[in-house]
């Protein structure tokens, strides 16, 4: 039997800020721009002014692509790029950008996957209140009415929003990522009112009428109890809540769950529900690893995030390689929310990886990690899972958010000096897997 169904989608992903550069052609400023200049908040110093120079160097990313044998590519667009202010009149400039890209990925027979927003909100609307403020979700479906008028006739796939739980945790409550904020009342409103820029999102290009696959991305980890007893098993429930089910239950429930209703009900308006919880076409899953917890006397939010047991195998982010968390979410998927359309939108790992020898970079731990996690996904499907695709997160090492250049997690491997790209063993093992339909042995079956 073939390890993956007909018509199943092979694709990588990427996102805006993280590879673009060109901060200089008249894009406006984002958050990310503001954080990633502001002193002490990247861990290596840098930022993303020049990043992966992708735009200057486009042919050569997407005849990459092409050469990997991919049908589809997600990437973002960057808010600023067109909206310099967040709203407005579009930039035609910027409009442009996207049109090469998109025009050069079908020149390929590679079909484009748009995500509208990758993180980078207009900084002109953070000053504004950013996402505490109702009123970007309406700048939110101005931009989407936008992309997908100067790019609907030619891009059949539109995501909304990428990981807004992680977007709303690190960025709003832990301040770890732009905007940089501590503030609960910041995060809550922050998860809301994503929630509710995706919904509008989607029912704004529904009502354009066009023939789109429309969809949103979210981030899910299992989290699981540290320790047996009671205490432990209710934080579990408690961070699962508000980590996943938080943008899951909305979405495809219509209400908060249990645990996160009091932090999040009393924000919603009358109508917000029913307009969060639109008919979702495709749901991106992005899935790196699992979480542990344990409930703690001495903290003050009364529990805490733990080290994974002893002797796990983990990558350079220090996040445990646990392709058995996949199948875990992909059936949760299945039964509580009833068996929704997945793609799994971003998958990979950073790893130290070896030097660049013979034009090529040696990458053992990677290629192990893509195919431990591809049988995840066929077992999931033979599981009745409805997972329809899988992209790699990602082409091509870039600025890794707060971690800078620190972390690599690139089918190609990049030097920041001279921008030369170096195709990884991991490039040759996922374009021989995708030309194959992955339909080889992938080292082991059931998932450990």
């Amino acid at each position: 039997m073939a390890a993956f169904p007909t018509g199943f989608t092979w694709g990588v992903s990427t996102a805006a800020y993280q590879i673009e550069g060109a901060v200089g052609d008249g894009k406006g400023p984002s958050i990310w721009d503001v954080f990633a200049h502001t002193p002490g908040r990247i861990r290596d110093g840098t930022n993303a002014d020049v990043a992966c120079d992708h735009l200057a160097r486009m042919d050569e990313d997407l005849d990459l692509l092409a050469e990997l044998g991919v049908r589809a590519y997600r990437f973002s667009t960057a808010w600023t790029r067109i909206f310099p202010e967040g709203g407005g009149r579009p930039r035609r400039q910027g409009l442009d950008v996207y049109e090469r890209l998109v025009d050069g990925l079908l020149e390929r027979g590679i079909a484009p996957w748009l995500c509208a927003y990758h993180w980078d909100l207009p900084q002109t609307l953070q000053e504004r209140g950013g996402w505490r403020s109702r009123d970007t979700v309406d700048y939110f479906a101005d931009y989407v009415a936008t992309l997908a008028e100067h790019l609907g006739d030619r891009v059949g796939h539109f995501l909304m929003l990428n990981e807004p739980n992680v977007h709303a945790v690190l960025g709003h409550l832990l301040g770890v990522h732009a905007p940089g904020l501590t503030d609960p009342v910041a995060f809550a409103t922050a998860v809301h009112h994503q929630n509710l820029a995706t919904g509008v999102g989607i029912r704004r290009l529904r009502e354009m009428g066009g023939p789109w696959t429309l969809g949103t991305v979210v981030n899910l980890q299992p989290v699981l109890p540290a320790e047996d007893g009671e205490e432990h098993r209710q934080v579990a429930e408690l961070v699962d809540a508000v980590w996943n089910r938080a943008t899951l239950d909305p979405l495809l429930l219509g209400r908060y769950p249990e645990q996160a209703a009091p932090l999040l009900g009393e924000l919603a308006h009358e109508d917000d529900m029913a307009l969060i919880r639109q008919p979702l076409d495709v749901l991106g899953v992005n899935y790196y690893t699992r979480t542990w917890v344990r409930a703690s006397e001495t903290s003050l939010v009364g529990l805490e995030q733990v080290d994974p047991p002893a002797g796990s195998e983990t990558t350079a982010m220090g996040w445990e390689v646990a392709p058995q968390g996949l199948v875990r979410q992909l059936e949760e998927l299945r039964e509580r929310y009833g068996n929704p359309p997945v793609v799994v939108t971003e998958n990979g790992a950073a790893f130290e990886d070896g030097p660049v020898a013979d034009d090529r970079v040696d990458d053992p731990a990677r290629r192990r990690y893509l195919t431990r996690h591809l049988d995840a996904v066929r077992q999931a499907i033979e599981a009745g899972c409805d997972v329809r695709g899988y992209f790699v997160w990602t082409l091509i090492d870039n600025f890794e958010w707060a971690e800078g250049y620190s972390k690599r997690f690139g089918l190609v491997h990049l030097d920041r000096e001279t921008q030369r790209r170096t195709r990884k063993a991991s490039f040759d093992l996922y374009r021989d897997l995708v030309a194959g339909g992955a339909e080889e042995d992938l080292e082991g079956s059931p998932v450990p």
